[in-house]
């Protein structure tokens, strides 16, 4: 990338860069995301980077990705990979769907290479929770719905729907946007009404979010389950967007793939 007015930070042998794909769409890529790609002598991917972004790397590929309910190598083992590579003086790129900080257990996966004594640089992406709904025509916040919106996920570390303060959630947050709740839909909306949500209120599903494949199904929290069942072109990965910011997307569907 020689045609730019400024300089971009090199990857150097013996590091790993941490660095978020975004929802799906290669064009929502940054420039040091791009960079990596092409630098990289090994991409190390996870399960939901979209194949055109992988079809970027100028070095090899290897996919050690996650999905909840598919076999998957253990974090530990991610971890370990990453490690080995840049101790043999590999030029590393840990390549993330969305932002690696955003549920994407970047985290933990630099404090690995801290303890290893690797050096990092974490290069934020899109995440999905934004990037992703702004391709269904859906905005996270709008002034007359909400001035507050909680992320949060729908897979807790046992696999079962997180234990956390659901009375809280739903009081507390006009706009909820759900990661990795598809598997669980039903006991996450059987929790939302528990905890006061109207039946009626809107909710929105998007799968696979800024791809060719990207299926949207609007619904609200009564009928989703029902209506997701109906639907089996709904599939994982999947966000679920809970408020009256739904409603924009009678007039924001800008997007067709």
């Amino acid at each position: 990338m020689t045609d730019l007015p400024f300089d971009l930070p090199e990857l150097q042998p013996g590091s790993v860069w941490l660095v978020g794909a975004g929802p799906g769409d290669p064009g929502l890529l940054t420039l040091l995301a791009l960079h990596a790609l092409r630098s990289a002598d090994v991409v190390v991917t996870d399960a939901l980077v979209d194949k055109r972004i992988l079809a970027l790397a100028g070095g090899a590929v290897e996919s050690m990705g996650k999905r909840g309910g598919l076999a998957s190598p253990k974090q530990d083992a991610i971890n370990a990979r990453l490690i080995e590579l840049a101790k043999a003086g590999r030029r590393v790129l840990r390549l993330k769907g969305g932002d690696p900080f955003v549920f994407g257990r970047g985290a933990e996966e630099a404090m690995g290479l801290v303890e290893a004594g690797v050096p990092f640089r974490i290069v934020p992406g899109i995440s999905a929770g934004v990037g992703g709904l702004a391709y269904a025509g859906i905005p996270v916040t709008a002034r007359d719905v909400n001035s507050a919106v909680a992320f949060v996920t729908g897979h807790g570390e046992d696999g079962d729907v997180p234990a956390f303060d659901w009375d809280a959630l739903a009081k507390g947050a006009p706009v909820i946007v759900f990661y990795m709740a598809f598997r669980h839909l039903d006991q996450v909306v059987a929790r939302l009404l528990d905890a006061g949500r109207r039946a009626d209120e809107r909710v929105a599903v998007v799968s696979k979010a800024a791809t060719p494949a990207q299926t949207v199904l609007e619904a609200t929290i009564g009928t989703v389950v029902a209506d997701v069942a109906a639907h089996p072109e709904l599939v994982p990965p999947a966000l679920l967007v809970v408020g009256d910011v739904v409603r924009y997307r009678q007039h924001l569907n800008w997007w067709s793939p």
